[in-house]
């Protein structure tokens, strides 16, 4: 026989033992054994309750024992951890996020919890007994549920996402997991289902994939979401035999709204566009914001180019009423482009190539206006696009060069400054024409770089010239407006001073009538802190922009350069003499130097020495050359004739 199996006998016997003594000293014994003696009577009730208090200790510490020993014990302790989990699981179960719904396997709903009723709307005695079919929602197939079961069977899992319906009867998307409860003989007892309402990420998914595709400021489609829709509207243009039409739309200056006005203003602008360009089509015309103030405009049946050209002139005339945006009535005009199916392309992305070609023709033609593709503009686009490409590598390549234009004053002809100028040594095509990469430059934005380079050439050789004794009043560099519109422009200048040693007072930079005007303030600060720097600053191009005498007096300019366009007529066109004349006089009333370029004949020199011009360059004087090449000395007396200094 075991210890413990002992010790329990013997417990279980000592306890026996002194129940039968707590009995008989409670009361039960015989009451006639005391009749004689009633002093014994009271010992008696007092002995018995000593008894019973004791014996009831005895008992106690001997069940104590006998639990111990027999294990009763423990089994008490799982007893109540048990119910500590599941009130724990309880507690879970009613307060998680997640609905759930248990059911047993006839289907019928066994429970479920208070997010069940906050998701579905349902109250737990609608629900308990009813198969969880009364939730379908209509959206999913027989194959659907059949699928469901029968991973249920072979996984005793199943994930995924369904529609069901509310109680209200709203269909909401879920992300539900059921599972197959087995008991410990692997017996299936129950399905449990949890489940999380997602509809609030279908509907951010939705915002997202709409913005994916659609302008945020216009909710316009945008390129990608356009490009779509066209290459769908080709493709059921050509099963129908049916032509179409894609305009390409730019504003015109917008860019100077924004920069003078300010982006916000700018913004309300481009969306009071879309709002009125929205407003001329009907059915069968999508539009769209490609990017900045850009848009296009896909018209699905539009056989004929005389439509397609009536559609951009109602455009044009559209956007010229008047915007009101608060305070502020802004004019816009804007240049379009077009592109035919099939005659002018078969593909969206070549219909946007083609309309994006006659754009840039509109625009070169003076704009407010439109332009038509042709074969010559695919042409000549390709060409800018490997112009483009090698004029990258040239930059890379050092393929560049800086030539040198004599400056002369027209009084002494004596030669007292040079003017920087670029010029591209092509390896194979020898020296390329400054006008046929400087507008390709422009365009992509690689003026600014190559000025910034051409002025550290420019300082260089002035520093290398001094050092050779060479006396030059200053040397001259054009600053593009790209350059010039780049607020670090002053730190930029700034640096190469100080990494080539120049004096300031020897630089001179030519800023184009233009730059200065497209943005008055910020060009007048902008000259300003130049000046601060000690340099002299020109106005190139003088005439051909549209100057206000304001302005231009407040300006801390030297000087006035004359456009060659003025010089070329002198002295026999009237108009040019006398936008010639009415220049020198400007310059000379507001104390600045007058510089007249384009001179190659000595009539014209000594029209522009007569009326007061004091500088001159031209091919009279001397074409453009790399420095080690040119002649140092005075000009030919321009009182001679062209044929006398031969």
């Amino acid at each position: 026989m075991s210890v413990s199996y002992r010790n329990g006998l013997r417990a279980a016997l000592l306890y026996l033992l002194l129940s039968l003594i707590w009995l008989q000293l409670s009361g039960y014994l015989s009451s006639s054994f005391f009749d004689n003696f009633a002093d014994q009577a009271r010992w008696q009730r007092i002995s018995g309750y000593a008894w019973a208090l004791f014996s009831a200790v005895l008992i106690f510490f001997a069940r104590a024992r006998l639990l111990r020993v027999m294990g009763a014990d423990r089994w008490l302790r799982h007893q109540h951890k048990d119910r500590e989990r599941l009130r724990q699981a309880a507690a879970v179960f009613d307060c998680t996020r997640e609905g759930v719904l248990v059911s047993d396997t006839q289907g019928q709903i066994v429970h479920v919890n208070r997010a069940f009723i906050e998701i579905t709307g349902y109250q737990r005695e609608e629900v308990l007994g009813h198969q969880p079919s009364m939730f379908k929602s209509g959206h999913h197939s027989a194959d659907f549920y059949k699928a469901m079961f029968d991973a249920l069977q072979q996984c005793g899992e199943w994930s995924g996402e369904i529609w069901n319906r509310r109680k209200s009867g709203e269909i909401y998307p879920q992300w539900q997991t059921i599972r197959a409860i087995h008991d410990d003989q692997g017996e299936l007892t129950h399905y449990v289902a949890v489940f999380s309402d997602i509809s609030a990420i279908k509907d951010s998914e939705h915002e997202l994939a709409h913005l994916a595709h659609h302008d945020p400021l216009t909710d316009l489609p945008n390129r990608l979401l356009f490009t779509d829709r066209a290459e769908q509207a080709l493709a059921s243009a050509q099963i129908h035999k049916r032509g179409c039409a894609l305009l390409m739309i730019d504003l015109d200056h917008f860019k100077m709204i924004n920069d003078s006005l300010g982006h916000n203003l700018g913004d309300q602008l481009l969306k009071a566009v879309a709002e009125r360009l929205g407003g001329m089509f009907g059915p069968g015309i999508t539009l769209a914001r490609l990017g900045g103030d850009e848009f296009a405009v896909l018209a699905e049946s539009c056989p004929q180019l005389v439509q397609a050209a009536a559609l951009a002139q109602r455009i044009i005339d559209g956007l010229k009423e008047p915007f009101e945006l608060g305070e502020q009535r802004l004019l816009i005009n804007a240049s379009i482009g077009i592109s035919l199916f099939p005659s002018d392309a078969l593909s969206a992305s070549q219909l946007l190539r083609n309309a994006d070609a006659a754009l840039f023709k509109a625009k070169s033609a003076g704009r407010n206006g439109y332009a038509l593709y042709t074969e010559e503009l695919t042409a000549h686009a390709q060409r800018r696009v490997e112009i483009a490409f090698e004029l990258r590598r040239a930059l890379e390549q050092q393929e560049l060069r800086v030539y040198y234009q004599p400056v002369h004053d027209l009084q002494s002809s004596r030669l007292i400054g040079v003017e920087a100028l670029v010029r591209w040594q092509h390896p194979q095509r020898g020296l390329v024409s400054p006008a046929e990469f400087i507008p390709i430059a422009e365009r992509t934005g690689m003026i600014a770089e190559i000025d910034a380079w051409v002025m550290q050439q420019a300082c260089r050789q002035m520093c290398q010239w001094q050092a050779d004794g060479v006396e030059l009043s200053f040397v001259a560099v054009n600053v593009s407006t790209r350059l010039f519109a780049r607020s670090e422009l002053y730190q930029q200048v700034a640096q190469v001073l100080h990494d080539t040693g120049l004096d300031p007072a020897y630089l001179e930079l030519e800023v184009t009538e233009s730059a200065v005007m497209d943005d008055p303030e910020v060009a007048l600060e902008q000259m300003h802190r130049l000046r601060e720097l000690g340099i002299r600053l020109a106005i190139d191009d003088f005439g051909t922009g549209y100057s206000s005498l304001l302005r231009l007096k407040r300006l801390p300019v030297q000087k006035l350069k004359i456009d060659q366009g003025f010089v070329a007529g002198l002295p026999g066109d009237e108009d040019d003499a006398a936008i010639s004349r009415v220049i020198i006089a400007l310059a000379q009333s507001m104390g600045m130097q007058v510089h007249a370029e384009g001179i190659e004949q000595a009539e014209q020199a000594r029209f522009l020495l007569d009326h007061g011009c004091d500088l001159g360059q031209g091919y009279w004087f001397g074409r453009p050359m790399p420095a080690e090449q040119l002649v140092w000395g005075n000009a030919p007396a321009i009182t001679k004739t062209p044929e006398d200094c031969c």
